[in-house]
């Protein structure tokens, strides 16, 4: 009887064979997923299982999804993937620098093709900033987003009817209102009324902008309303899903929330970070499911590589445009 159960347990664990990929001229990205799905290839697998659990849980049409990642991203073209993937979701989660990059690119901000391998100190007597292989020039980011604010938030103050105290999620819908750009993330948001919660809206240049205007306004900004309405989605959501990259902030506060309705349901985690130095960025999902952030039985899957490779093909397949 053991012998037969272990023989059973055995057939299960080897029913599917690996296949080899065969790519075929004009071959449609769809094609390709399906045959990667039978390929059993480290990532390329993992990646494939993720696009299963994004695609039910965006058809779980009584499930509430976030979307979280964090600013560097957003400095690259992966910017105009994401602006199309917002009305996709029913919450975004994410950082100061979103912001920052956003506007600046927003209001046709220059942001240059660079080299990991550049002279930093060079860069820095040229006025150059780096971040990764993206070069922006300072006036192309700080001195840029300082006067979009400035354009936007006079904007904002002088409206009739005007508040002085404001939530993030209150004040970047109205930021998103003023915008016209297509590829952005703010813009679309607030077309299609998604919330943007930045949890750390003063650590980048718009959170400094912030409490420049605050000198000589009476403007105050509420960061407890905003997690109150995660609060209150948390508890008013019996399911949730959730899409994220990278660690930190952003990723912590969805599956913070989440917890306190027993952990998400759906979970796709990508990321390059190690987890053996204990970090969030390099806690694989499974690691959330002992604090209660993910369900036991929850569909997760944790996807290591580089999002600016695998979020185009992910998007692509899923057709999140």
């Amino acid at each position: 009887m053991a012998d037969q159960s272990a023989k059973n347990i055995k057939d299960k664990m080897l029913k599917q064979g690996v296949k080899d990929i065969r790519i075929k001229k004009g071959m449609k990205v769809e094609e390709l997923i399906e045959s990667m799905s039978k390929m059993g290839g480290f990532s390329g697998q993992n990646m494939v299982n993720g696009i299963e659990i994004i695609g039910s849980m965006l058809k779980d049409k009584g499930s509430f999804n976030f979307l979280s990642f964090p600013a560097d991203i957003v400095a690259t073209g992966l910017r105009g993937v994401l602006a199309g993937m917002v009305k996709h979701f029913d919450a975004i989660i994410t950082t100061c620098g979103t912001l920052d990059h956003d506007i600046a690119r927003a209001f046709k901000g220059k942001y240059s093709v660079g080299a990991f391998e550049a002279d930093d100190a060079r860069l820095h007597q040229l006025g150059i900033y780096r971040l990764g292989n993206v070069f922006i020039e300072n006036k192309e980011y700080g001195l840029k987003l300082e006067d979009s604010f400035n354009e936007i938030m006079g904007k904002i103050y002088s409206a009739k009817g005007h508040k002085t105290e404001y939530s993030p999620t209150e004040l970047l819908s109205e930021f998103g209102k003023y915008m016209t750009d297509e590829n952005s993330i703010l813009r679309q948001a607030y077309l299609h009324k998604v919330p943007v919660f930045v949890p750390g809206i003063v650590d980048g240049a718009f959170g400094t902008q912030l409490a420049i205007f605050s000198q000589d306004h009476d403007f105050k900004m509420n960061l407890l309303k905003d997690e109150l309405l995660l609060s209150d989605i948390s508890f008013d959501h019996k399911v949730t899903g959730a899409l994220m990259m990278g660690g930190g902030i952003s990723k912590h506060h969805v599956i913070w929330w989440n917890q306190f309705k027993g952990g998400l349901d759906y979970a796709v985690y990508i990321t390059t970070a190690t987890q053996f130095d204990g970090s969030l960025s390099g806690a694989r999902l499974t690691e959330a499911v002992s604090w209660g952030k993910i369900k036991e039985k929850a569909k997760y899957v944790t996807i290591d590589g580089d999002v600016t490779i695998i979020l185009p093909v992910m998007a692509a397949a899923l057709g999140l445009s």
